[in-house]
């Protein structure tokens, strides 16, 4: 088990599942500079040190977006802070080779919603809501949500989030497609730890490649996804994952993968 302290969020390491918990419950897990850079190194060091991410809220929230305090007054240069601040922790979460797990334990509005998204999975307890609350402030969505939520739920659905900055309920997101499931509040934290498990004994090389397929495709005509698949088959196929699952299917046993 590795605990290690940053200064917004906690970060623990237990059977391979990495669990970083954003940790300012007193103002809904709203970021601040230093809680982005917290995930960014969170989610880096996992990459080295687990086999899957978890990413959640302390108290009854999941994160309520920016930090506004002492900025709303024009006092914060939004531009700087997304190119300098939000856009390597979104390029983290998705270029970290190992499945990221958003557990949703509660609203998750602006750029939290979107920080959600950027994850592999998206489970979030039925009481959880999600918000694109920028319009209400005179912005558009960042972090990220103007490139997820269309390839996600439609531009439609994408369109009318952004415009009514509604909330959408996690039963409702989870029947657009806009994120994996919704889970009954009292089951949730159980389900969380179980899908964790289940990936951290998987075929995390395969998990790594899995995600890069996936996103790779949004960029690619079929011609050149069929090549990204061959070559990345190619790849995973010289694994001892591989050779471990053929192994077992062969012996009818349960799978043992190494992993990363």
């Amino acid at each position: 088990m590795s605990n290690i302290d940053f200064e917004t969020i906690t970060y623990v390491v237990t059977d391979g599942v990495a669990t970083i918990t954003l940790n300012r419950p007193d103002v809904m897990n709203a970021m601040n500079a230093q809680m982005r850079a917290d995930i960014t190194a969170a989610v880096k060091r996992a990459s080295s040190e687990a086999r899957v991410v978890v990413i959640t809220g302390a108290g009854k929230a999941f994160c309520s977006g920016q930090d506004l305090g002492g900025s709303a007054a024009g006092g914060l240069d939004v531009e700087r802070v997304l190119r300098d601040e939000y856009e390597p922790m979104i390029h983290a979460m998705i270029d970290c080779p190992l499945p990221v797990i958003a557990a949703v334990n509660g609203p998750a509005a602006g750029a939290g919603a979107n920080m959600a998204l950027a994850a592999d999975v998206v489970i979030a307890t039925q009481s959880a809501y999600f918000m694109q609350a920028f319009a209400r402030i005179g912005l558009i969505p960042d972090a990220g949500g103007t490139w997820v939520m269309p390839r996600s739920m439609g531009l439609a659905k994408a369109m009318g989030a952004s415009l009514f900055a509604d909330k959408i309920m996690a039963d409702d997101a989870a029947q657009m497609g806009l994120i994996w499931e919704s889970i009954a509040d009292d089951d949730f934290t159980a389900h969380v730890a179980a899908r964790a498990a289940h990936l951290a004994s998987g075929p995390t090389e395969a998990y790594a490649r899995i995600k890069k397929s996936l996103r790779a495709s949004f960029e690619n005509n079929l011609t050149d996804q069929l090549a990204v698949e061959a070559t990345l088959q190619g790849e995973a196929g010289r694994t001892r994952d591989f050779k471990e699952g053929v192994s077992a299917f062969v012996e009818k046993r349960s799978a043992k993968f190494e992993g990363r």
